[in-house]
């Protein structure tokens, strides 16, 4: 972000001059990432140069690390030998990345440009489910034999970790193929070069399934803390490993989806800023219909208490604040139960214990914002009107929370993503059921004090 902003100006300069023998030497000091975040802030055609002036170890950093529409941009300005280059240069992950944002027949291409080595393992990899593990993994990792000494396997290391994604961790496999134990470097640094492996290793060891799903994933990577997990068949056979660095950016596309389904919006599956008008209209469009059909029940609400409203006007001027506080109650605790399961915080276990806490945090809120709207309701009304409103606001919160909290619930356990129960959505469904609960506690109130008063 600093190369981008203090040197962007600079580096065009340069380009627009022709002096591209100073932007290759600037470049070739400059970290991948840093590039990498340059490069998209340049037109279209610097893109291209820039990216050419690279030296080749660095391309291929920098190229892993773009968005997918400037890799596509790369990829059509290139001649093919170049494209040849820049996919070999690829780890399988990175490479299986770039193969699902590209469209089926430009994938096609660029498959043939592959070695028949890559070609098989990168169709081995997009043959796995679109959101499972198996498209994450790696094949560049380093096994050990449990036979050998701390010597000889580091002697291994020097002559094969070179081509690995890490080496921060090693695997033992039996003679199967079936993972056994991993072994952190650190340990196996330290220790007496005369040990062996297999007096190193205590049998404990974290795994992922091919098949498991890439968010659960993230909870695996959190909970042991470790740079790399090894990805495992259902027979246990070691089929590659996964690292930190993937990982984080599905914890980050995972969030921003949920982001998105919060507000009604259909995940982008793109830059935001590349976002077209068209494709965020469509987006955004299809909830926002489905709402409007929704709160033509509040409409529907509001009319069938018209006498009551017609009796007592100022409770026309006080709705509003009703059931905009339920929605608000409702969309808070839609909010914390949706994260809380996706970072993994709740299970279906503790679904009991938080729901009768709930009870006690909303009737405390609901109770301290009666307070506020009876001494409201008074001023614009009188003591029955402040009746009717503070009760009313008791419930209405209590009745949002509760929505807020179940209703994710009640989709997690349909196995259903909890993010569909969105915050427009809570707050439409506590809109109707405010509106009924607001006219019908003051339908039963009046008629309790007319009662009264005869």
């Amino acid at each position: 972000m600093i190369l981008r902003h203090l040197l962007l100006p600079e580096i065009l300069d340069l380009v627009e001059s022709g002096r591209l023998n100073d932007v290759r030497e600037f470049l070739a000091q400059q970290p991948g990432p840093d590039i990498a975040d340059l490069i998209p802030a340049l037109e279209d055609k610097d893109q291209v140069i820039v990216f050419r002036l690279l030296p080749r170890h660095l391309a291929d950093e920098v190229f892993s690390l773009l968005e997918p529409t400037s890799q596509n941009l790369l990829l059509q300005s290139m001649a093919q030998e170049e494209v040849r280059q820049v996919l070999a240069g690829l780890s399988p992950d990175d490479r299986t990345a770039l193969f699902e944002e590209l469209p089926a027949q430009v994938t096609k291409g660029l498959l043939g440009l592959l070695s028949d080595q890559d070609r098989k393992q990168t169709l081995t990899l997009l043959s796995y489910p679109e959101n499972s593990v198996g498209r994450l993994m790696t094949d560049r990792y380093v096994t050990v034999d449990p036979q050998w000494t701390a010597s000889r396997a580091l002697e291994h290391l020097r002559q094969v970790g070179t081509d690995s994604e890490t080496i921060a961790m090693v695997y033992s496999i039996d003679e199967h193929g079936r993972l056994t134990d991993d072994l952190r470097l650190r340990k196996l640094i330290i220790a007496d070069p005369a040990v062996r492996v297999a007096d190193l290793l205590d049998g404990h060891y974290a795994c992922l399934h091919s098949l498991q799903d890439r968010e659960d994933a993230v909870q695996v990577f959190k909970k042991y803390d470790l740079y790399a997990l090894p990805v495992v068949d259902a027979d246990g056979i070691l089929l590659g490993i996964v690292t930190i660095d993937d990982i984080l950016d599905v914890a980050e596309a995972e969030a921003t989806e949920d982001f998105h389904k919060l507000a009604t919006v259909r995940p982008l599956q793109v830059n935001f800023k590349d976002a077209t008008l068209g494709l965020l209209f469509r987006k955004r469009i299809g909830w926002l219909i489905g709402l409007v059909i929704v709160n033509i029940f509040t409409g529907m609400g509001i009319k069938m208490f018209e006498d009551t409203i017609v009796a007592v006007a100022a409770l026309v001027a006080l709705m509003p604040l009703l059931i905009g506080s339920g929605g608000n109650a409702g969309a808070q605790a839609a909010t914390l139960v949706v994260r809380a399961i996706a970072t993994g915080e709740i299970d279906s276990g503790d679904w009991w214990k938080l729901l009768l806490r709930e009870i006690g945090v909303s009737m405390a809120i609901g109770l301290a914002m009666a307070g506020a709207a009876f001494f409201l309701g008074w001023a614009l009304g009188d003591l029955k009107v402040a009746a009717v409103v503070s009760i009313s606001m008791v419930t209405v919160v209590v009745m949002g929370s509760l929505m807020g909290t179940v209703l994710p619930m009640i989709l997690n356990r349909l196995k259903l993503d909890p993010a569909t129960a969105s915050v427009p959505l809570i707050t439409s469904m506590a809109d109707i059921l405010g509106v009924l609960i607001y006219f019908s506690i003051a339908n039963a109130l009046f008629a309790y004090f007319n009662a009264a008063m005869r």
